[in-house]
């Protein structure tokens, strides 16, 4: 009597089962990338390069080419009429030892260095600069490690409000990683600028333009906190690439030309409403002054009627922007 077992769902196919290396790729579904992932990141690290004293290497080479000549000489003062394989090699192997010994000799400026590869992989960076002589057979790429810096496009951007405004900044930044700067990306210089770039339109979205009321963070008005939050943020972008940031800057910052002037005339009703404000306190600290003065000194007795006139007096002449004309009053306060 057979017994029929039902086929579980999942690894039993053997076209649907990931781990089963004869499945059928096309019958499997096709595998999804999360979004955000670079996908196949080259992981490389600099480290040094094998090398020698670029003179010690000139020296020897020299060596060799004088061997060979001496060679050379030797056979054609000897008479020899067959000479061996051996006597063919003592004059082509030294000349072709210095060729290869020179080849490899290579000059390092300051602020620069040079990436070695051995048939396509990396072997190394030396940075040591003067005459070095490298590996032998082997492909040399400069790449500099001097400061660089450079200012980004005037970017047009909504700032934390929607207000449109234009901003740019300066980056100075420098190569870290060779390596990672060589063969990480394609264009390291390129990739800081769009990085670069990216990372100014973001910073400028999180953050008002201006903030009125002087509690909270804005573009205009917490400059150095909003440079070093678009440094973390340019350097965190660009650090695949091996380039260190050292310093960001913002160069230019306004309000698009479509609402400057609505902006500039709400600024200046904001600061004259301020300065109202400050001159009011002003004048009403000094009323209350004169006031304290005369009853401490008891110069003169008011009732509330005489302090009342005073105190529209003293504000009008404090608060009014033109000059005050005093006006004699020759009979009583009261007629």
């Amino acid at each position: 009597m057979s017994t029929h077992t039902p086929a579980s769902s999942g690894a039993s196919d053997p076209a649907l089962d990931p781990q089963d290396p004869t499945a059928d790729p096309i019958s499997q579904p096709p595998a999804t990338t999360p979004v955000g992932h670079l996908g196949a990141r080259v992981n490389v690290t600099e480290r040094p390069a094998w090398i020698v004293d670029g003179f010690v290497a000139l020296f020897v080479g020299v060596a060799l080419i004088a061997f060979s000549v001496w060679r050379i000489a030797v056979l054609a003062t000897s008479q020899i009429t067959n000479p061996t394989m051996g006597d063919i090699t003592g004059v082509v192997l030294p000349v072709f030892l210095a060729a290869l010994v020179f080849s490899a000799v290579s000059i390092v400026q300051p602020g620069q260095t040079k990436v070695v590869q051995f048939f396509g992989r990396y072997v190394g960076t030396a940075r040591r600069p003067g005459l070095l002589m490298l590996m032998p057979l082997t492909t040399k790429r400069k790449v500099s490690v001097r400061v660089n810096n450079f200012e980004t496009n005037a970017l047009k951007v909504n700032d934390a409000d929607g207000n449109p405004v234009e901003i740019a900044a300066i980056v100075v930044w420098q190569v870290a990683d060779t390596a990672k700067a060589s063969f990480a990306v394609e264009s390291y210089a390129d990739f800081v600028k769009v990085q670069s770039e990216a990372a100014l339109r973001h910073v400028a979205t999180s953050k008002p333009y201006d903030d009125p009321d002087g509690g909270g963070e804005s573009l205009r008005g917490s400059t150095d906190i909003v440079s070093e939050e678009l440094a973390h943020e340019v350097a965190e972008r660009v650090q695949v690439a091996g380039v260190e940031i050292l310093e960001v800057r913002i160069s230019h910052l306004a309000y698009s030309p479509e609402i400057a002037q609505a902006m500039l005339q709400r600024q200046q009703a904001s600061a004259i409403i301020a300065a109202r404000s400050k001159i009011v306190d002003g004048a009403v600290g000094m009323v209350e002054m004169a006031l304290a003065r005369l009853e401490a000194d008891s110069i003169v007795e008011l009732d509330d009627e005489r302090k009342a006139a005073m105190v529209s007096n003293l504000l009008v002449v404090l608060c009014s922007e033109a000059k005050a004309s005093p006006i004699v009053n020759a009979g009583s306060l009261y007629h």
